[in-house]
């Protein structure tokens, strides 16, 4: 059986960019209880009495500041959730820009990573967009499924329905995303028609909405989740819109360093407890997140 939300191996392979890893399939966690899972974490954690978690607070409703500026959103819940199961705190620390998470991940200026952060091939075995190896890649613990989204103006003036209408187009994304990879594939496609896409890179979520609003940008390419909370709440829905539906659904994962399998190993437990347990299925409820809900969490879902 599959982890994802279609609660189907075949359903939710068509809805993965790539194939998904055909172990994971029926990849479960375990039934270990709070005070054994406590027992499986390194003997680092235990002593330090903490997981340090590194984010960047912009992509609400999945992970962002809330009025009183303390940390909030799906993956602030989970990990509240998460230190019940385990029995240790979860402590997020602010990384800043989103591109700074995995970096900050593997310099071990964090233990983990948590930030709507997309599982891809790439970040896994520590590739760059040319598949040259930069780094030692990450392990991921899968959690949630989420498709890309596309933010327009209101009305959608430039009636922007699919990547294919980015050529001849100005479109804004933040550095260091999978959305910019994205976009820059796009960029090389919209050359050979003739039609010449405009990027407009940013570090956060705030300047890519503000250059659709100003009109310096046709489109702001970001997570489904992220793009649908600011087109429906932002002045009351009434400055942008959804153009078409999410594409190229990927799961989101937490990031762990390869050396610290066992950590790894205790968090897949430690949300599958959450997910068996129904904790998982009612903090996605709380945040209208349940059509990315999972079946089990595995590692690595996608190659």
């Amino acid at each position: 059986m599959s982890p994802f939300s279609s609660r189907s191996c075949q359903a939710t392979a068509a809805a993965v960019v790539g194939a998904l890893v055909l172990s994971a399939c029926g990849s479960a966690g375990g039934g270990d209880d709070r005070m054994s899972l406590h027992d499986r974490l390194p003997q680092s954690i235990r002593t330090a009495g903490v997981i340090t978690v590194g984010g960047s607070f912009t992509a609400a409703p999945v992970i962002f500041k809330n009025g009183q500026g303390q940390p909030d959103g799906l993956d602030v819940d989970l990990a509240a959730a998460m230190e019940k199961e385990l029995g240790i705190r979860l402590e997020f620390v602010d990384a800043g820009p989103f591109a700074n998470v995995l970096p900050g991940v593997l310099g071990k200026k964090f233990d983990i990573g948590m930030s709507g952060i997309t599982d891809t091939r790439e970040r896994q075995l520590g590739l760059d967009k040319n598949d040259q190896q930069v780094n030692d890649g990450v392990d991921f613990v899968d959690y949630f499924m989420a498709g890309i989204g596309i933010v327009v103006r209101e009305g959608n003036p430039k009636k922007v329905a699919t990547i294919d209408d980015f050529c001849g187009r100005s479109v804004t994304v933040k550095k260091g995303t999978t959305h910019f990879d994205l976009v820059s594939r796009q960029q090389k496609a919209c050359e050979h028609l003739g039609k010449s896409l405009k990027v407009l890179e940013t570090g956060a979520d705030q300047e890519a909405l503000d250059n659709v609003r100003s009109g310096a940008a046709d489109v702001y390419v970001t997570d489904y989740p992220k793009a649908q909370h600011n087109a429906t709440t932002i002045d009351e829905g009434r400055t942008y819109d959804l153009a078409g539906p999410q594409i190229q659904s990927r799961p989101f994962g937490i990031a762990v360093r390869k050396s610290d399998r066992e950590l790894r190993d205790v968090l897949v437990k430690a949300m599958n407890s959450l997910i068996r347990n129904g904790t998982y299925d009612e903090l996605l409820a709380k945040r209208q997140l349940s059509a990315g809900a999972i079946q089990n969490s595995v590692v690595n879902g996608t190659h």
